[in-house]
């Protein structure tokens, strides 16, 4: 039995055994890396230098671009990396990083697609009260919230899934680190109870925000069926729905990966599902958010 320390190590999961195919692999990943940077980086830019853009939405927008840039460097180049080069190995500072910079900007973005939740609510239930409500001052404080729980939620759960004892080799069934894999590899019965709190509290957050998000659209969908014309109600569901398509996606498929039972085990599916909510939303944001309005 090892620490999870000793281990100089782990073995990431291949795209495909074929030179061609990797290849394959590198030029996609590579084209929705490229796609994610211009799109995020016009966002940020624009943003910047637009004193029109300084509104609230354009304000979580900016940060939400910035969350997307770092989930897109954080796993991607390592992969693109192995695939030019035919290898498969990671080490155990880089897994340790990888995770943390992963957790830490995923969570901050499902924190910020929450708050922009709160942000449509608040423009079509109380558009009188939308400067009182999310001031700059308001909009600061949440940020650095989201920031700030991001930070130690990573922290936390980085530090549980390291402290463990390992003794089942150190393959990883995943092309980047990902906890449910790295758990898999544990031995230790002792720190059961110590994956289960954190497993409840993670849950917790999860599922408060979801609450949140559903709350918001039932008073949201209330209120737009309230509105008598046609064109109002257009406006209101193009502000909405794109947001929820992207939440809709990212809460199902990352639930899926991280709460499924550690009997079902399909590589190619939990390579889909990964890619679906940690690559694809970050090359879309830009165009459903922002570039379409």
């Amino acid at each position: 039995m090892l620490s999870s320390s000793s281990m100089a190590q782990f073995l990431l999961l291949a795209f495909s055994d074929r030179w061609e195919l990797q290849l394959l692999h590198f030029w996609l990943f590579l084209g929705i890396s490229l796609a994610a940077l211009l799109g995020n980086s016009l966002i940020l830019s624009a943003v910047a230098c637009d004193q029109h853009l300084h509104t609230p939405r354009d304000f979580f927008l900016l940060h939400l671009s910035l969350t997307n840039l770092g989930c897109i460097c954080t796993t991607v180049s390592k992969a693109m990396h192995n695939s030019l080069w035919d290898t498969t190995t990671i080490s155990y500072t880089g897994c340790a990083a990888q995770v943390f910079f992963f957790l830490l900007f995923m969570s901050a973005e499902f924190s910020l697609l929450t708050i922009m939740c709160s942000d449509c609510y608040v423009a079509i239930c109380k558009p009188l009260h939308y400067g009182t409500l999310l001031g700059s001052r308001a909009c600061a404080h949440m940020a650095a919230v989201t920031g700030a729980s991001g930070f130690l939620y990573s922290l936390l759960l980085r530090a549980n899934t390291f402290s463990l004892p390992l003794c089942q080799g150190n393959a990883l069934g995943q092309f980047f680190c990902e906890i449910p894999h790295i758990l898999k590899l544990s031995c230790s019965h002792s720190d059961f109870h110590r994956e289960i709190g954190f497993l409840i509290l993670s849950c917790s957050l999860g599922f408060g925000c979801f609450i949140f998000i559903v709350f918001s659209y039932v008073q949201i969908f209330r209120a737009v069926l309230r509105i008598p014309s046609e064109q109002g109600w257009h406006k209101a569901f193009s502000t909405c729905l794109p947001h929820l398509a992207v939440i809709s996606l990212f809460i199902s498929t990352a639930t899926f990966i991280y709460l499924k039972p550690t009997s079902i085990y399909f590589p190619s599916l939990d390579l889909a599902l990964s890619v679906l909510y940690s690559r694809v939303p970050p090359a879309l944001n830009p165009l459903i958010y922002s570039l379409r309005n």
